[in-house]
């Protein structure tokens, strides 16, 4: 499939499941017969660590993502989707927990934690495109606090407007992830897919 190139920047802290929704972003992308570049995990992967990386759609010749060049920003934790705005232009799709996470910097004290309302103005400064979603109180709906990321994609499969269908995600999490964590994934993905209570922030 030929098609302009879609850039998403994705930020977690370690722990968080980046790597596996890499996979699931990876695999999807080859269900769908799109092309697709992923980047390595970049910064401390390490439960604790700060860690950013992309996926890019379409005919690119790698996964880097320039600043300012992100169409979508995914964060698993409010602080570092903060730290990540500088990957945005002005009409980048920005979606985020509001569960907080405290990041290492934050933990021994070399940064402030933001209030959400501080993460919402500072994003809405960049770009108006903005989903906050609990991802947190859907994954424990699900059954399991680590499935944040599953919400996440689910929530950005739906809002996105990525050329990945809901049916070919849930192939690639049948693929990517483990058996014995599979329906509470399922389950995860499809709360993020069908959740109608996030707060998207368009600033009219």
């Amino acid at each position: 499939m030929n098609m302009s190139v879609i850039n998403i920047v994705m930020v977690a802290v370690g722990g968080q499941g980046n790597l596996l929704a890499l996979k699931i972003l990876g695999e999807a992308a080859l269900q769908s017969g799109v092309k697709v570049h992923i980047s390595e995990i970049h910064g401390l992967a390490q439960r604790g660590g700060i860690v950013e990386s992309s996926v890019v759609l379409g005919d690119a010749r790698s996964a880097v993502v320039p600043d300012g060049r992100a169409d979508v920003l995914l964060g698993m934790e409010p602080l570092e989707t903060l730290r990540a705005l500088g990957k945005c232009h002005s009409n980048s799709l920005v979606i985020t927990t509001t569960s907080p996470l405290e990041p290492y910097a934050v933990s021994v004290g070399h940064s402030a934690y933001p209030s959400l309302e501080e993460v919402r103005s500072a994003v809405l400064k960049k770009t108006k495109r903005l989903v906050m979603i609990d991802a947190l109180s859907l994954a424990l709906e699900a059954g399991n606090p680590k499935a944040v990321n599953t919400v996440l994609l689910g929530k950005l499969i739906k809002t996105a407007s990525l050329p990945l269908t809901y049916q070919s995600a849930r192939k690639a999490v049948r693929k990517a992830v483990r058996k014995n964590m599979l329906e509470v994934n399922l389950t995860a993905f499809d709360l993020g897919y069908f959740d109608d209570q996030h707060r998207q922030k368009t600033g009219t």
